[in-house]
């Protein structure tokens, strides 16, 4: 028939343009996730410092002189291409004294490309750099933010187009057979208009099973994840910025959460911590006195005199108005040469929001400890020891934590779910070498030397008998 080479044509132009699509599939933002996952215990995040391995900015322009698939395959399991002889991959092995990569067999090329071009985005300074010509210096976080940017949009318009393109192919192969038939001297009838073929019986049909599958799906998926907190980001009684902490003044993750090497817990820091270094630092870059008075007010340091109150405790709440409306108000004074009413009114809502802060209804007074709001939470079933984690495992805090050093308010970043759990311990390789902890593994070490094995996953020492989490 004359109108096959068009149906043709706009077959292959329709699969062109899906194949197109899918391009964009591979990105930064999936870069950044793959390298979180995979990458971010073993290799600095600043891409220009070395670490457990090495900086990996510049990485495809160390590999220039071999073909991109080597590069590759190095990524995918360095231990294989090391025994092939590979001059480069055996001049890294040796460089960071022989230690083993874990292998990632199972990354595509355009997981492997997103990693690399978000790694590339990180050391040129072009990923996230989209802030506002203010200088909002946001950083990747506002392209995550951007939301579905970076990912599923793309699929929406890539699904929508496709939908659309096979109404319009079916209405336009109606419309051939009709003059097909018609210029065969058959007995024909009028082409059904779009609309028509819309409310037919296939059509709906084909809807409302679409809603059934889609509805039943969502339903499945919200009661697998019910009670389940990712994303969860309260408000917490001081605005405590760990983009500042962590991020700009780059304070470590155990200086403050100090029991995460030491123990089950990794523990709320105790007020006493935060006046390690606010005794000197008395106002914020961002609030000025309204939330480090917190601080003050809840452990009865005066900053007027740079004491510790005695017998605090045993103040009245009007007492401790007086001393730390006085710090606000002095302060103004400095910044502003005079107390006027504008400043009268800010020491008035910045000692309310102290009360409203460090007070509830079983704390009636400002005194004490400051009652934080719990962000992660398991159940009581459940038995996690961070410090198994972090001193036997070598895991960086930002493995389960995300990059704690990009909140500025910090939200749960993980599941936490058993799945989650599970699946890291399948992929995750224990560090086997120079760790006394695991020298009892006797076949394993000596399966290893011998080439016989790679690595050892946490699954393969028994990370997935169910009393190691449960009993």
């Amino acid at each position: 028939m004359m109108y096959k080479p068009l149906l043709i044509k706009l077959s292959v132009v329709a699969c062109l343009l899906f194949s197109t699509s899918m391009v964009f599939a591979q990105s930064a933002d999936a870069g950044k996730d793959l390298f979180r996952n995979l990458c971010a215990s073993c290799h600095n995040r600043n891409m220009t410092q070395a670490m457990t391995g090495p900086a990996l900015g510049g990485v495809q322009e160390r590999w220039a002189d071999y073909p991109e698939e080597d590069l590759y395959a190095w990524i995918r399991n360095s231990q294989a291409l090391v025994e092939t002889g590979h001059p480069r991959a055996v001049e890294v092995y040796n460089e960071f004294n022989q230690q083993l990569m874990t292998a990632f067999p199972t990354l595509t090329d355009e997981d492997v490309a997103s990693l690399l071009l978000y790694i590339d985005g990180v050391f040129t300074g072009t990923y996230g750099a989209t802030a506002s010509a203010g200088g909002d210096a946001a950083g990747p976080q506002a392209a995550e933010d951007e939301g579905l940017l970076g990912g599923n949009l793309v699929y929406i318009v890539v699904i929508a187009f496709l939908v659309i393109l096979s109404l319009l192919l079916a209405r336009l192969i109606s419309r051939l057979q009709y003059m097909s038939d018609k210029n065969a001297g058959k007995e024909v009838t009028e082409p059904r208009s779009l609309w028509a073929m819309l409310t037919s019986k296939t059509a709906i049909g084909l809807l409302v099973f679409g809603l059934v599958v889609i509805g039943g799906y969502t339903t499945v998926n919200n009661a697998v994840g019910l009670n389940r907190m990712q994303d969860y980001e309260p408000e917490q009684p001081i605005k405590f910025s760990h983009e500042t902490h962590a991020g700009l003044h780059q304070i470590d993750c155990q200086y403050c959460h100090d029991g995460a090497r030491r123990s089950k817990h990794s523990i709320i820091p105790a007020t006493n911590t935060c006046m390690n270094c606010h005794k000197a630092i008395k106002t914020g870059s961002t609030y000025g006195t309204a939330e480090i008075t917190k601080i003050f007010a809840s452990i009865g340091f005066n900053p007027n005199n740079d004491q510790y109150i005695e017998n605090y405790d045993e103040l009245s709440q009007d007492e401790v108005k007086q001393i730390y409306t006085t710090w606000i108000a002095n302060q103004y004074v400095l910044d502003n040469g005079q107390l006027d009413r504008r400043g009268e009114r800010m020491m008035e809502d910045q000692w309310e929001d102290v009360v409203n802060s460090l007070t509830s209804e079983t704390k009636p007074d400002v005194q004490g400890p400051i009652e934080w709001v719990r962000i992660h939470n398991l159940p009581d079933h459940v038995y996690f020891n961070h410090s198994q984690h972090v001193n036997v495992g070598g895991v960086e805090c930002q493995t389960c934590h995300g990059p704690v050093e990009e909140m500025e308010v910090v939200k749960q970043f993980a599941p936490l779910s058993m799945g989650w759990c599970i699946n890291c311990h399948r992929e995750t390789e224990v560090q086997f070498s120079d760790n006394p902890y695991y020298a009892s593994y006797a076949k394993y070490h000596e399966e290893i030397q011998s080439g016989e094995r790679v690595g050892v996953t946490v699954e393969e020492i028994g990370g997935l008998e169910c009393q190691k989490c449960h009993y």
